[in-house]
């Protein structure tokens, strides 16, 4: 039996790590599974560094990875800033790469970043940008993305740990069609919610360590258009809006391309999640 491997995403950061959950959607009987976390995330030691921790660091882990597992060519699954990880890597080796499974298309441009922390998601879910905005003096607000950065980088204890659980609980509160209370709590969890923080915002203020758009650059797609491409997108999606899904299937029309009319961004909503399930069952004869 023939065992494709896939590197799940690491989902809704950079930071925020792989979950066992994740396999659900790949066939143990067909698939090798494979979880990665990012530099600094989820099982990486040590925990929340931002040292030599760039999207290229990433894109060089991963390839490593491949190597040391004696991997030809694998399925790659990339969802949030894992869709970003995920063309990163595969721009980088399409030779390596037998598939792509994308979901909640980032591409770290500068609107995509002003949707989600200044002004695009607070016109939908107002009561939790609400919360999001409290750590923030009323004259640090025209920037939110400078003021956020300058408090998980502090010195100071508290000020890290209250902006953290602030970002990663403004996250959670949008990161559904319906809200999850249950999901928001994990914002309270341990160490977690500032990792998380850190990490994001070392990436956001650097743009991703990339140009303005690379991902979608002609000479960049050029390089993945033959490799078969599913992008899954929630219509509601409030962390990755569909804007950017959408762009990405303007210059890469041989990737197929779902906009989901009932999910937001979250990989678990039911409808999201059986598409994404199809996809990787589709590929398994690859």
């Amino acid at each position: 039996m023939s065992y494709p491997p896939i590197q799940p995403y690491e989902t809704g950061g950079p930071g925020a790590g792989t979950k066992e959950k994740e396999r659900q959607f790949f066939d143990p009987e067909a698939y090798k599974i494979v979880l990665f976390d990012q530099r600094g995330a989820g099982k990486s030691i040590p925990s929340g560094s931002l040292e030599e921790n760039t999207t290229w660091d990433l894109v060089s882990d991963i390839e490593k990875l491949r190597e040391h597992m004696k991997i030809e060519k694998w399925i790659v699954f990339g969802g949030s800033w894992g869709s970003a990880l995920s063309l990163a890597y595969a721009q980088t080796h399409p030779e390596r790469v037998r598939a792509l499974i994308l979901r909640g298309i980032f591409t770290v441009r500068k609107s995509e970043l002003r949707f989600l922390c200044q002004e695009g998601a607070s016109h939908i879910f107002p009561d939790a940008w609400d919360d999001f905005l409290a750590p923030i003096p009323e004259e640090e607000r025209s920037d939110i993305i400078a003021a956020y950065h300058k408090r998980v980088m502090s010195e100071d204890n508290q000020i890290r740990t209250a902006a953290g659980k602030a970002w990663s609980k403004w996250i959670l509160a949008i990161g559904k069609l319906r809200v999850d209370p249950d999901y928001i709590a994990r914002a309270t969890q341990g160490d977690w919610a500032l990792v998380y923080a850190r990490i994001a915002f070392h990436y956001i203020v650097n743009d991703g360590f990339m140009r303005e758009g690379q991902l979608l650059e002609k000479q960049s797609i050029d390089k993945i258009r033959r490799i078969p491409t599913v992008i899954v997108q929630g219509r509601y999606d409030m962390v990755c809006p569909a804007r950017s899904a959408y762009d990405l299937k303007k210059v890469f029309p041989e990737a197929e391309l779902t906009i989901v009319p009932d999910a937001g961004h979250s990989a678990m909503e039911i409808p999201t999640s059986k598409l994404l399930t199809e996809a990787a069952d589709r590929f398994r004869t690859l």
